[in-house]
């Protein structure tokens, strides 16, 4: 059936909860995964340098710290497991491309995603990430709620 799993995570406690099935899921079929979080890049939001409270390099430090314990924590759940783990980082404006664009390139041919993340206001205004993968992606998404 299904032989190496994508999954998306952010970290948030659903994102969280859908790695610990994915996992469950990859253990059952025989199948290997490879974790994957995206963060956004550094953008200024105003031209007063003075507005600026924290530079590039601290913004990617942080992005890529937090990026090492959400992928830490998933390759410690696969491993207790047993199930073989690849982990990715990124940086991309849109997270829903990133999550493509890396299912293709890792061969994979099953996403395991999180049904949401972003909620009321921003998620009705900005969509949904997960529906814009289920609208763009070629390989199955399996979505967790």
């Amino acid at each position: 059936m299904y032989k190496h799993i994508l999954i998306p995570t952010d970290g948030s406690d659903l994102s969280d909860r859908a790695v610990g099935e994915a996992i469950a899921f990859a253990r059952s079929l025989g199948a290997r995964i490879t974790a994957l979080t995206v963060s956004p890049p550094f953008h200024l939001s105003g031209y007063d340098p003075f507005l600026v409270t924290v530079t590039p390099t601290q913004y990617e430090r942080a992005h890529e710290s937090r990026a090492r314990e959400v992928l830490g924590d998933a390759r410690a759940k696969a491993t207790a497991a047993g199930v073989p783990c690849e982990v990715v980082s990124m940086v991309n404006d849109a997270p829903w491309q990133a999550i493509i664009e890396t299912a293709q390139r890792q061969g994979c041919d099953l996403v395991f995603m999180a049904s949401h993340g972003r909620r009321g206001v921003a998620g009705m205004l900005l969509g949904s990430e997960t529906q814009r993968v289920l609208t763009h992606c070629k390989v199955p998404v399996l979505v967790y709620r």
